[in-house]
């Protein structure tokens, strides 16, 4: 009796989440099915008709039934792709996103020039999650070393593991920490995409954000602003002269954020903005120590 081909799968799971209503239903078939089938886009093309054995067949089957329950699709395969390094998640963490590359081609080139003249530079990024900041940083810029900073443990390890096994844990350290509770030293850039939804938007989000990324990591206390507060207050002893602060945002924030680091002695340096148009991260410089 002939089986499922490979062909017949990808058509069947791409109707399925059409039919359930799944936004980006093709690619999130698609993602699926190659993962769990081990197979390419290529090999979609030139092997169709590859029979799909019935254990592949039932794990797919129960991926597309998380899907269409909401779970996000890369919540299902266990990693996400972000600025070209293919990084595990974990249930503490927050799924990173493309808006937040913004943030790591931003400062790049500033901390290879240092690390250029210097010979090393230190990056302190804070709620750190999958360590994709951090990383993606370290991945550019050779002469980089990075301290990760979260308080769920969960992530830490997360970020540990994702940095081992992208070769860069050698100078990665993730530390436990309330913020800057637990960091001591300086450091030549400060990074951070910290939780910035005002608490009373959280029910609001789409339920893949709502329901399956960590609450922490998105809520932002009543204003969404509480944890630029920190960072503005609790940055200039920790960082070097010339070094600078850089944080993602908000789309509407921009002004209030930068009032904030302005009012606890900052300069902002650098405003951008995603790709979609929307304000997403502000650098800032001044503060460090004499």
């Amino acid at each position: 009796m002939k089986g499922t081909t490979l062909a017949e799968l990808s058509l069947s799971a791409r109707k399925r989440l059409t039919d359930a209503g799944i936004e980006g239903a093709a690619l999130d078939a698609r993602l699926l099915v190659e993962d769990l089938t081990g197979t390419t886009r290529t090999e979609a093309i030139t092997d169709p008709d590859r029979i799909i054995d019935t254990d592949t067949l039932s794990a797919v089957d129960a991926a597309l039934i998380r899907r269409i329950s909401g779970e996000p699709v890369h919540r299902i395969l266990g990693y996400r792709e972000f600025h070209g390094l293919r990084l595990g998640l974990s249930a503490e963490t927050l799924e990173p996103r493309p808006d937040t590359e913004t943030l790591v081609d931003a400062i790049a080139p500033l901390l290879a020039d240092i690390g250029e003249r210097e010979g090393a530079c230190r990056i302190l990024d804070l709620g750190t999650g999958t360590g994709a900041i951090a990383l993606a940083l370290l991945a550019m810029v050779p002469e980089a070393h990075a301290v990760g900073v979260d308080i769920s443990e969960d992530a830490l390890a997360t970020a540990t593991r994702n940095a081992l096994d992208l070769g860069l844990s050698e100078r990665f350290i993730g530390v436990k920490s309330n913020w800057f509770e637990a960091i001591s030293g300086q450091f030549d850039a400060i990074v951070s995409n910290p939780p910035y939804i005002c608490s009373a938007e959280i029910e609001t989000l789409q339920k893949e954000v709502r329901n399956f990324d960590p609450l922490r990591a998105l809520d932002g206390g009543i204003d969404g602003l509480d944890a630029y507060r920190i960072i503005a207050r609790e940055s200039a002893r920790h960082l070097e002269v010339g070094g600078v602060v850089a944080v993602e945002i908000g789309s509407s924030q921009k002004a209030e954020v930068t009032d904030i680091f302005l009012d606890a002695g900052f300069l902002l340096k650098t405003a951008l903005r995603d790709l979609a148009g929307n304000d997403r991260v502000l650098m800032f410089t001044g503060g460090g120590k004499a």
